[in-house]
């Protein structure tokens, strides 16, 4: 059914990051839902451009997916926003990869919104940016993120800051209009590039 949803997110660029073993849903999902309300998304991986992810329903594989930009290649200053889909094996994968998370951290550096779900806010731990932080994720993270400094809550979604946080599928709906919230609210001005 298409929709007549506004263009509140047109010219606003979002990455999402991951890579094989992604949980299919939580990167569909979000890209439909920023795509239908005007956002360019792009899929960035550790893997080259043109090198295929393959997604997960569960444990089963699902389809797969070409990468649209190599991490190595992405800067945080070209995108709006980042997402970090889920999936037990994509997070994982993605915690092995230092240009990953150099990545994920150079986001919070320019301090840009940040929205993970289910397994995804894994990879915040190795960026170092949960400490002090209110977030939420699949159970099984709750002691990592708890150990890394985080307070953790058994929530649909939890906003602290430019970070947005939930536990599983079913919450997308609460991800996706944060995440719109998030966007909407950023400031448009250009970035006029480093300081010094």
């Amino acid at each position: 059914m298409q929709t007549s949803q506004g263009q509140e997110l047109r010219g606003k660029r979002v990455a999402v990051l991951m890579t094989d073993g992604v949980e299919q849903v939580e990167y569909e999902a979000p890209r439909h839902f920023l795509e239908e309300h005007g956002a360019k998304v792009t899929l960035v991986s550790p893997k080259p451009s043109g090198a295929e992810v393959q997604g997960f329903h569960h444990l089963q594989p699902a389809d797969r997916f070409k990468v649209e930009c190599d991490v190595r290649d992405a800067r945080p200053g070209d995108y709006d926003a980042l997402v970090l889909p889920g999936g037990v094996a994509n997070p994982d994968q993605l915690r092995l990869s230092p240009d990953a998370i150099t990545f994920i951290r150079e986001f919070a550096r320019e301090d840009k919104p940040i929205a993970a779900i289910c397994h995804g806010p894994w990879t915040l731990i190795d960026a170092d940016l949960v400490k002090a932080k209110h977030v939420t994720s699949w159970p099984t993270l709750r002691q990592d993120l708890t150990n890394a400094g985080a307070e953790w809550t058994d929530d649909e979604v939890v906003i602290d800051g430019k970070l947005v946080t939930s536990r599983k599928p079913d919450d997308l709906p609460a991800f996706n209009q944060a995440l719109l919230k998030e966007l909407s609210i950023s400031p448009q001005a250009a970035d006029t590039g480093p300081s010094s």
